[in-house]
């Protein structure tokens, strides 16, 4: 066996960038989420904004009980994602449980872990994205139980919207959520907007209703908000990203309104 070569040490540090990427989105999510991943990379993940996931432990059936149990897992959950490191926004990708939890004890936990991060929830950024539509009459479409869409129902009504109908699919387990295809979500969403509806909201990070809005919007004939397709253009907007994406649906093509 030939001696190994001598390693030499380099003798100055080469320069360093202030980050490898521009902008850094913290994204936290269900252990069993399918979806919110995937639709970060394709609507938010850039070659000047960077996607950096933590999952955190969730466990069927989708119940208000099981998502409040989440709310203890937030702040380590944010804690690992860059430790010491700052992020320029950082979402909770859970629709129902952000509802249940409620935004402001959501943000309390992760800022625990990252003090001052802007913070964003699928609901709050729902909200945002229906203002910047200047709609007030809604649709709501969920995949939930009653039990689970009661409080969304609640949730909406309370920042000022009128709901004109509100559909549910009565799913319990959010890996079936997952499954449903997107030109399912299509119809459903047909059916589900009330012909008084000036838009439709559906809601859940487990859906894949990012692949499916372009489609849904021309279905209805009216804007469509979905959870991770708003998440997705509060955290572009929060990162100075100003680039109309319409594949995407409207929204992706206006300036944030908080």
């Amino acid at each position: 066996m030939k001696p190994l070569p001598e390693i030499k040490v380099y003798s100055s540090r080469p320069a360093l960038d202030d980050r490898p990427l521009d902008k850094r989105i913290g994204l936290i999510i269900l252990a069993t989420d399918h979806t919110s991943e995937p639709d970060f990379r394709r609507m938010v993940a850039s070659e000047r904004i960077g996607v950096y996931v933590a999952r955190i432990p969730y466990a069927n059936p989708t119940t208000p009980e099981n998502l409040r149990k989440m709310q203890p897992a937030l702040t380590a959950g944010a804690a690992l994602i860059l430790p010491e490191e700052k992020l320029d926004a950082i979402c909770y990708s859970c629709t129902s449980a952000s509802v249940v939890i409620g935004d402001a004890e959501i943000e309390a936990a992760i800022q625990a872990a990252k003090p001052g991060v802007p913070v964003v929830t699928p609901p709050m950024a729902g909200v945002r994205g229906l203002n910047a539509f200047g709609v007030r009459r809604i649709s709501i479409l969920t995949p939930y139980t009653v039990e689970t869409s009661r409080p969304m129902a609640a949730y909406f009504a309370a920042r000022g919207f009128e709901i004109a109908s509100f559909t549910c699919l009565g799913f319990e387990d959010d890996r079936e959520m997952a499954r449903i295809p997107p030109a399912t979500l299509v119809d459903l969403a047909r059916q589900a907007t009330d012909a008084s509806a000036d838009a439709l909201f559906v809601s859940c990070t487990a859906l894949r209703g990012a692949l499916a809005v372009a489609g849904m919007e021309e279905a209805t004939g009216r804007p469509v908000v979905t959870s991770n397709q708003a998440s997705a253009w509060n955290c572009l907007r929060l990162c100075g990203d100003e680039m109309a994406h319409p594949e995407f649906g409207r929204l992706m093509t206006l300036p944030l309104v908080q």
